[in-house]
C-alpha cells in the first residue's frame, strides 16, 4: 500500500483567504491536495470572544474568526495540531470554544481537550485503507494553559497537552562560588533556606545550589542540561505506544520555541531526547514547529524528525484585536489601535519578526509511505512575502529558493542527515 503525506508549519491566520485565492495559491493548493494526509499546525484560537483573555499570552493574544478554519480546509488540510503556546491565550473557555468550532467542521485534531486525558489522546484519520494516528504536544506555554486531569472527586480542566522539561546549569567552581555568594548577598533563596531549617524541605546536596528557581550543579565545565519532565514524557510515550497498537502509522506533532542560548536554529537537548524516544516508541515521523525558523531534518532509527518547518501562514500584524494587558505591557493608552500597537512593537518594522528574513522562509515536507516504510521525502521551499505590504504579507507561496534549500541542507548535515537539492526541491537521503 502506498500513502502520501505532507506537513506544513505554523499557521497564524488572521485574514480571509480571497475568493479566487492569491498569486501562487493555486500551485500550493494543488501540491497539498495531491497528498493523502495533509497536516497543519493551528497557531490560533478560533472563536468570537467566547473566552476571556488570559493574564499571559504566547506573545500575541491569538484569536481569529472561526471562518478561518474554512480557509484552512480550502487549502486541503485534513489533520491538525492544536497544542502550542497560543492554545491558552483565552483561557479554558477559549480552548473549549475552539474545539467546538473544530468539531462542527468534523476536523481531525490533537493536542487540546476538555481534560488532560483528552488533550493527550491520539486522533485518528482514515485514508484509503490506512489508519493514521497523531499525538500533539507543546513544550512552550503558560502554566495556566495546561489541561487538568480528571480525578475521582474533581473534574478536569480544558487545556493543552504539555511537555515540561527541567533545566540544570552545570558550572565550574568559580561560577558556582559566585552564584552562592550572590544568592547570599541578595537573599534570593531565603524562603527555601527557611523551609530547610524548619524541616519542610530536604537539605541541598553537596555540589548543588539554587538561585531562586534556577538550579546550578558544580562541574568541570559550563553547559546547560535539559531533560523532559518524566511524568509528561511517559504519558506522551504511552499514548504513542497505544496509537501504534491501534493505527497503521503514528505521527507525533511537537511545538517548541526553546533553543540553546540565542541561537534560533539550535535544538535543545530535551527535544532531541523526546523526539528520539517518540520514534523508538513507534512514531514514524515527528513534525516539529514553533520557533518560526527553519531547523534541520534528522533521520533516526527508521523514522524522520522534522525539527521545524518554519511558518506556513504568518499574519500576526493584522490580528483584529488585543486585550488591555497587551497595551499596558507596551506602555500604550487604551485607545491605541492594533496597527499602531504593532508599529510600536516592531519600531515601524525595523526590529522583531518583520525585519527578520528567516521568519519569512519555510518549507513543506512531503513523503511517501509504502508497506509501512518511508521510501521518499521531499522538501518544498516556501516564502511568505517579507517585502510585501502588511496587508499582503504572510500568505505562503512555493518558492524553489536555492537559499532556503541550502539552509535546510546545512542544518540537516549538523544532524548527520543528507539533503540533496535537485530542480528546486530538497530530497532527504533515507
Amino acid at each position: 500500500m502506498r500513502t502520501t503525506f505532507i506537513a506544513t508549519g505554523d499557521s497564524f491566520i488572521t485574514r480571509r483567504l480571497p475568493e479566487n485565492g492569491y498569486q501562487g495559491y493555486a500551485e500550493l493548493e494543488e501540491l497539498i491536495k495531491s497528498h493523502d494526509v495533509r497536516f497543519a499546525n493551528l497557531e490560533m484560537t478560533f472563536h468570537r470572544q467566547e473566552g476571556f483573555p488570559a493574564a499571559a499570552s504566547g506573545g500575541t493574544w491569538a484569536m481569529t474568526d472561526p471562518a478561518m478554519l474554512d480557509d484552512m480546509l480550502r487549502y486541503g488540510f485534513n489533520l491538525f495540531n492544536t497544542a502550542n503556546n497560543h492554545s491558552g491565550d483565552f483561557g479554558p473557555l477559549g480552548v473549549t470554544a475552539t474545539i467546538k468550532h473544530l468539531q462542527e467542521r468534523n476536523m481531525v485534531f490533537a493536542g487540546t481537550g476538555a481534560t488532560l486525558q483528552e488533550a493527550s489522546n491520539a486522533c485518528y484519520l482514515e485514508v484509503d485503507g490506512l489508519r493514521v494516528a497523531m499525538i500533539g504536544a507543546t513544550s512552550n506555554f503558560d502554566p495556566a494553559a495546561v489541561a487538568g486531569g480528571q480525578g475521582f472527586r474533581m473534574i478536569g480542566r480544558p487545556g493543552l497537552n504539555p511537555l515540561r522539561y527541567k533545566t540544570i546549569y552545570h558550572v565550574d567552581k568559580e561560577t558556582f562560588d559566585a552564584v552562592q555568594s550572590l544568592a547570599k548577598k541578595t537573599q534570593v533563596n531565603a524562603f527555601q533556606e527557611l523551609s530547610i531549617e524548619l524541616g519542610y524541605a530536604a537539605p541541598m546536596p553537596e555540589g548543588l545550589s539554587h538561585f531562586g528557581p534556577y538550579q546550578f550543579v558544580l562541574d568541570e565545565k559550563n553547559f546547560i542540561e535539559t531533560k523532559p519532565d518524566p511524568i509528561d514524557e511517559e504519558r506522551i510515550l504511552n499514548e504513542i505506544r497505544e496509537a501504534k497498537r491501534q493505527a497503521d502509522v503514528v505521527l507525533f506533532s511537537l511545538h517548541t520555541h526553546e533553543m540553546n542560548g540565542k541561537n534560533f536554529f539550535s535544538i535543545p537537548q530535551f527535544v532531541r531526547t523526546m523526539t528520539h524516544e517518540a520514534i523508538d516508541a513507534g512514531a514514524s515521523v515527528v513534525i516539529g514547529h514553533g520557533p518560526h525558523m527553519l531547523r534541520g531534518v534528522e533521520v533516526y532509527n527508521g523514522g524522520v524528525i522534522l525539527h521545524s518547518l518554519g511558518n506556513f501562514i504568518f499574519q500576526t500584524e493584522t490580528i483584529a484585536a488585543q486585550p488591555y494587558d497587551a497595551f499596558v505591557k507596551m506602555r500604550l493608552s487604551q485607545d491605541t489601535r492594533v496597527g499602531e500597537y504593532m508599529n510600536n512593537r516592531s519600531k515601524n518594522g525595523t526590529v522583531g519578526y518583520p525585519a527578520m528574513p528567516d521568519i519569512w522562509r519555510a518549507f513543506a515536507a512531503g513523503w511517501t509511505l509504502e508497506d509501512g516504510r518511508i521510501t521518499e521525502m521531499k522538501l518544498y521551499p516556501i516564502e511568505l512575502g517579507m517585502h510585501a505590504s502588511r496587508a499582503q504579507r504572510g500568505w505562503p507561496r512555493l518558492s524553489r529558493s536555492q537559499e532556503t534549500l541550502e539552509q535546510i541542507r546545512d542544518l540537516s548535515a549538523e544532524l548527520n542527515t543528507e539533503v540533496q537539492i535537485r530542480d528546486g526541491v530538497g530530497y532527504v537521503t533515507l
